[in-house]
């Protein structure tokens, strides 16, 4: 194919955007075309410093004559930071795929797929199976209108924004190659960071004394996710794309038809690894190839999907609860490879779990070197005697996450020592609850600082104290300049303090201080579960708030006097014992006090009693007219129920008045149930 022919440019001389416009249309097709011949097709035509000169050329004439468009080649530099990403409902369910590690549960397969299908031998697509993450993508009218992960299978997050930044997936489709544009195509595939790119990316990273990434899939993950578009514009992703669940207007019978038409339209196709074979003896025999092959590929992939070709084959065999009958992945068996323990200390994590940690001796398995793995749990270490200084077999979960398979007694010497776990939690010297079980070992120090913007977090959400405004990232911000060093410095906070941190305005910083004054007075069921206390979830909370009236009353409650409660259990009872046993936390708790925190019990009863709105969440839109809004949450929280101010998929009613905006919707698209408010009232007089 030839070169992609543009005149001479020199911005400057454009005066009109008629001129302007003309030349704009011409320089993103050529940019576009370009990035086809670089992507799709592996075959550039141009050096990079041509592209990069069209695209700065592009960039001026779209600033200058204000022509920028959404689905311009300039926009993939990434757009403004969000404080949280949305959610997106899959048009078709976004399945995983049953796995396999042993040939005759492949044969199983294939001979329940000739079984349905009349027992003649059927033709598979093969391919790769990337390890990366998961993406969904959708084209409306030739254009990408959503960009959604896997999510839980029927709803995904919302990363649109990002995705746009990833130059090797089109923000419109080619035209002129051959395919035409389809009204409306939804195609699937796996976001990838290239091994070389991955290991430069670290190098980097260790260089500016940040942590290095575990793995190329965590990097790629943590990329696609992040709340600032420009950091994902920055990150070396690539995509293959090998699923078209929807394609109006196509007319194709094969997947293998799908999978030649797409790169036509510019979509990345790794055609040269996917292959049409006639049986499943021959899918073996490219699983093998394929496992031979794994490394010396500038990409991780841990086995190989086998597809049934024909799509009426596939509607015919149908799809499980949770993976189609049509197609499997064949995995790869894990590479693992034998290590010396040199050290075992304790990680906190941000929600207060401490986990053992092996520190290796450095080794290679399959081409990335090991230094540690996690032992994952006291009772882990106790069950396969991993002892300090033991030989281990170390090997990389689905060929990713290394862990400690087992240890080699055999090797011993006579010096190795055994694993405890400190009494003191490593990060601040608080108490370390450790589970009978011993699965559990946490810090009971509700102000670790290892903990402290999980903690903080958890303690805005809309379950908790409801402090709209104080998202994750926001949280992040207020520990990372030192506003908030402990939990109770939230009710302390001024506005000036809040317009020191980049991103607010008058505006915004008024807003949230106006939540957070809110937030001083709250229910002491939410106030409970604000605390994240282990083991006490919503339902233990309203449970807890019923049994006591007062905060102090449960703080004073020893282990055996909340054993006596029936939904509580021996293990549960000693985790809220020593959560308050702790002296941090009621030290916190005081200092809350001081600061105008006070606390309503609607739920006391005496000895607990029936809650029928136990554990329903409510999320109240528009203008209310018999009630005011603080009147409506009072009444759901007196019985046993939450109002939250976000809609998710753990939504259970959406109470919608007049003026009803985004949240209405997104409870529509979620299909939540919606109540007016003379509904609303019919529902509490029922339930109540």
């Amino acid at each position: 194919m030839a070169k992609k022919k543009v005149p001479e440019i020199e911005p400057e001389r454009i005066e009109t955007k008629k001129e302007a416009e003309k030349v704009v249309k011409e320089l993103r097709e050529a940019l576009r075309f370009h990035d086809y011949r670089y992507y799709v097709l592996d075959d550039p035509v141009i050096p990079d410093s041509e592209y990069d000169s069209l695209f700065e050329k592009l960039k001026t004439l779209e600033e200058k004559f204000n022509l920028v468009s959404p689905d311009s080649p300039t926009q993939q530099v990434g757009g403004e930071p969000r404080e949280e990403l949305g959610t997106v409902k899959h048009p078709f369910p976004m399945q995983s795929l049953k796995a396999a590690y042993e040939e005759q549960k492949v044969r199983d397969f294939d001979d329940n797929c000739r079984k349905t299908l009349g027992g003649k031998k059927i033709e598979y697509v093969v391919e790769p199976k990337y390890d990366g993450l998961s993406i969904e993508l959708i084209y409306e009218n030739g254009s990408l209108a959503t960009a959604a992960t896997r999510g839980d299978g029927e709803t995904g997050e919302d990363v649109t924004a990002n995705v746009k930044t990833i130059r090797s997936i089109p923000l419109s489709l080619l035209s002129g190659q051959g395919g035409a544009i389809p009204s409306r195509l939804v195609v699937r595939g796996e976001i990838y960071m290239p091994l070389d790119k991955f290991n430069d990316l670290n190098r980097k990273r260790e260089e500016k004394g940040e942590q290095s990434f575990a793995n190329p899939r965590n990097a790629a993950a943590g990329s696609v996710r992040q709340l600032d578009p420009k950091i994902t514009a920055q990150r070396p992703l690539h995509v293959f794309l090998y699923e078209a669940p929807l394609c109006d207007g196509c007319g194709v019978k094969t997947h293998w038809q799908v999978l030649e038409a797409m790169p036509k339209w510019g979509l990345p196709v790794n055609r040269d690894m996917q292959a049409l074979v006639e049986g499943i003896g021959d899918a073996l025999d490219y699983h093998g190839r394929m496992n031979d092959k794994r490394d010396e590929l500038n990409f991780e992939i841990d086995g190989v999907v086998i597809k049934v070709n024909d799509l009426a084959a596939r509607e015919k065999l149908g799809m499980r609860q949770r993976d189609p009958r049509w197609a499997i992945a064949y995995k790869f068996q894990p590479r693992n490879a034998v290590s010396k323990v040199r050290e075992i200390v304790v990680n906190v994590g941000r929600t207060g779990a401490l986990t053992p940690v092996a520190l290796l001796e450095p080794v290679r398995i399959g081409g990335v070197e090991v230094r540690r793995a996690s032992l994952h749990n006291l009772r882990q270490v106790e069950e396969k005697d991993i002892r300090i200084g033991d030989a281990v077999v170390v090997e990389r979960a689905g060929d990713v996450i290394p862990y400690v398979v087992r240890s080699i007694p055999e090797e011993r010497g006579g010096r190795e020592k055994k694993f405890s776990m400190p009494d003191r939690c490593p990060s601040c010297g608080g108490d370390v609850f450790v589970s009978g079980d011993k699965k559990t070992s946490r810090c009971t120090n509700f102000n670790c600082p290892a903990q402290l913007k999980a903690r903080l977090q958890h303690f805005a959400s809309g379950r908790a104290l409801d402090i709209d405004g104080l998202g994750d990232k926001r949280a992040e911000q207020l520990v990372d300049h030192g506003l908030v060093k402990w939990l109770p410095d939230i009710f302390s906070l001024s506005r000036d303090d809040l317009l020191t941190l980049e991103g607010y305005a008058e505006k915004s910083a008024e807003n949230l201080h106006q939540a957070i004054q809110r937030a001083r007075k709250t229910t002491m069921a939410r106030f409970i579960y604000a605390l994240g206390i282990p083991l006490t979830g919503e339902h233990l909370a309203v449970i807890l708030a019923s049994r006591y009236e007062k905060l102090g009353d449960l703080q004073k409650a020893g282990e055996e006097e909340l054993r006596e409660i029936p939904e509580i259990g021996p293990e549960v009872a000693g985790a809220i014992a020593a959560f308050f046993g702790e002296r941090h936390n009621v030290q916190a708790v005081e200092e809350m006090r001081r600061e105008g925190l006070t606390l309503e019990n609607p739920l006391y009863s005496g000895k607990g009693g029936e809650h029928p709105l136990a554990g329903l969440k409510f999320v109240f839109s528009g203008a209310l007219e018999g009630l005011t809004r603080d009147e409506a949450k009072d009444l759901v929280e007196r019985l046993g129920g939450w109002a939250t101010s976000s809609v998710s998929s753990e939504t259970d009613y959406v109470v919608a008045g007049p003026g009803a905006g985004a949240k209405l919707e997104e409870a529509r698209n979620l299909k939540i149930p919606i109540l007016s408010e003379e509904e609303f009232q019919e529902f509490l007089d029922k339930n109540g």
